[in-house]
């Protein structure tokens, strides 16, 4: 509620306020205790300039991202040169410098009026907490996570933050509280302190045990999200992808005169973070051609049951509405046409798109009078048809296609990330940074007393897969783009405008969230070996009441989860200094324990 709204108005309309968290939990006596640290996503930290070219005159220490974003119309060429990274080294282009801003401010609200963290910060504070208790890794979430360290020595800030924290506060460990790609980072950051030097940050195998009480995940792309997958291939999700099919020109000759799409997909392409959230796992994970771990359960017109305790989910997993339930291909995160999305594999002809196009000549695009130069235009028409004839792709075949079509993101990025599953994570070559954010390829600390939460939302339609098409606009616009006529036909069906959608918190599916809590890293595995205790809490998204609730305090969605008031009291009584046992242990709605059983991963 505005502040400026009396309390007995509101109260008038929505009935008694009832406390925050902050103030429910002070009123039983709990109060600071172990210092936390904030871990933000890509794109809700605020980055600011520091060096620029002569179109962004005046404009030093202010922000090109977050805030009001008032130069992104002002002089938007201008912002899309200074908001791209260089497209060969994935760091600064020449005489550009953009950084993070630093403190809480950096992402406590990502523009005015959207919070971002301010709402759990305020309800720590309600409990005693203030800034030499609290501390917001700030970093710059385009870089890939090592060349935050190369660049800015962002993960060395972070380790000697940390050991500040726990020096000053009576040597308590610190709570950490990773959001979104957040997670990833300190995933990397966990193995690079422990690493050697020049490497890593050579705090010694110890380091975590010492300074870390507990990880509380929020919203975690542990193993992915498709999303990105249509973002690096076409720059759409689903709600541009309608807005496309609506005004086909509309977003392609934008309000400021610019190609937005072509302009997006040159921008977003130079920023390496991204390959951290192509799906990780291969075929194994996501389903292959004829099948996923949730294509044949989830119910994408069901309404949540209860509360699924790993105890109660195997009873509760035979209510599942299965009359209802349509098998989906999952496993197929992009087909092009419906029907081949539909149709068994033994149905499907395909060419093989990268044997085809090598035996092609590469025809040049008449693209020389396109305004803005992509990669596509170097791919030639014949080579992009061949990309459409191979019909379906896994998330196996997924990193052939990107590195066909973005040669250059993904030769850079594969420097720094790697997506596949340690057949022994013993062997010394993944000692290198390149596989430590990937939780499918590196050991967790050696710290059995430390503990890893995975939090999420639950109950909103998340995407998972895609219907693709060839794009029949010019020769300078992007050649492929989603199918939003392809409909499933009713109201419970998964595919809606192109989408198919599982479940999730509308940008994470569930599978991505909860798998390596759920089965990868629970009890003793060969990527836990020495069995840190790991928790499930999944929030079941329920929709503000009225429009005075603003975001909603029962949110799921992946960053209105941050004031959700459960997810808030669970982080404050952790902080507070209790186990997750005493909180209750995992807490589920989904049937991630059910599809994490289908998944055959060596453990």
């Amino acid at each position: 509620m505005p502040a400026s709204i009396p309390q007995y108005v509101t109260e008038v309309i929505t009935g008694p306020l009832t406390d925050s968290p902050g103030v429910k939990l002070r009123k039983e006596g709990l109060t600071v205790n172990h210092p936390v640290v904030f871990v933000p996503g890509i794109v809700t930290g605020g980055l600011e300039l520091w060096e620029g070219h002569q179109c962004a005159e005046g404009l030093f220490r202010k922000r090109l991202w977050g805030g009001t974003f008032g130069e992104l119309y002002k002089r938007p060429l201008c912002w899309a040169q200074h908001m791209s990274l260089d497209n060969e080294t994935g760091l600064d282009p020449p005489g550009i410098r953009v950084r993070p801003v630093s403190g809480l401010v950096a992402a406590d609200y990502f523009a005015a009026g959207y919070f971002v963290w301010a709402v759990l910060i305020a309800n720590l504070a309600q409990i005693g907490y203030e800034e030499k208790t609290m501390y917001m890794a700030a970093y710059d979430w385009r870089l890939s996570f090592q060349n935050t360290e190369v660049r800015d020595q962002t993960l060395s800030r972070m380790k000697s933050n940390i050991e500040l924290m726990v020096a000053t506060n009576g040597g308590k460990k610190v709570v950490v509280i990773p959001h979104s790609m957040g997670v990833l980072y300190f995933l990397h950051f966990m193995k690079w302190v422990e690493a050697p030097a020049p490497m890593g940050g050579g705090g010694g195998s110890d380091w975590c045990a010492k300074h870390i009480k507990a990880v509380m995940n929020i919203g975690g792309p542990f193993l992915g999200v498709p999303k990105s997958v249509s973002g690096l291939f076409s720059v759409e999700a689903r709600d541009i992808a309608v807005a496309r099919a609506f005004a086909p020109g509309f977003l392609d000759k934008d309000v400021f005169g610019l190609q937005t799409f072509q302009h997006l997909m040159r921008i977003t392409r130079t920023w390496d973070s991204t390959m951290s959230m192509i799906p990780k796992g291969g075929d194994t994970i996501w389903g292959g051609l004829d099948w996923s771990p949730e294509g044949e359960s989830f119910n994408c017109g069901a309404k949540r049951l209860k509360n699924n305790t790993i105890n109660n989910m195997v009873q509760n997993a035979n209510i599942n509405l299965a009359d209802n339930v349509k098998s989906v291909n999952y496993g197929r995160i992009i087909s092009f046409g419906k029907d081949v999305a539909e149709a068994h594999s033994s149905k499907i002809k395909r060419v093989d798109f990268q044997q085809d196009a090598v035996n092609s000549v590469k025809l040049p695009n008449s693209t020389t009078n396109c305004d803005i130069w992509i990669e596509y235009h170097e791919i030639g028409n014949h080579r992009i048809k061949a990309v459409a004839d191979y019909k379906v792709y896994t998330a196996g075949s997924i990193l052939d296609l990107l590195h066909f079509v973005a040669p250059k993101l993904m030769a850079r990025g594969g420097a720094h990330f790697s997506h596949g599953i340690a057949d022994d994570l013993d062997d010394p070559k993944y000692q290198h940074y390149k596989y430590w954010s990937n939780p499918l390829e590196t050991k967790l600390p050696n710290a059995p007393d430390m503990e890893i939460y995975s939090m999420y939302g639950v109950g909103i339609p998340t995407e998972r897969a895609y219907v693709y098409k060839l794009n029949s606009g010019t020769d300078c616009s992007i050649p492929f783009q989603i199918d939003t006529s392809a409909e499933g036909g009713s109201e419970d069906s998964c595919l809606k405008g192109g989408v198919f959608s599982a479940d999730g918190d509308e940008t994470v599916p569930v599978l991505s969230a909860g798998f390596m809590c759920a089965k990868g890293w629970r009890g003793k595995t060969r990527f836990n070996p020495s069995g840190i205790r790991t928790y499930i809490r999944e929030y079941s998204h329920a929709p503000p009441a009225n429009l005075l609730e603003g975001r909603g305090t029962q949110s799921g969605a992946h960053v209105d989860i941050m004031g959700n008031f459960a997810l808030i009291e669970d982080v404050l009584r952790v902080a507070a200094g209790a186990t997750g046992k005493e909180l209750g242990g995992d807490h589920v709605y989904s049937d991630i324990f059910k599809w994490a059983a289908r998944i055959n991963l060596q453990l």
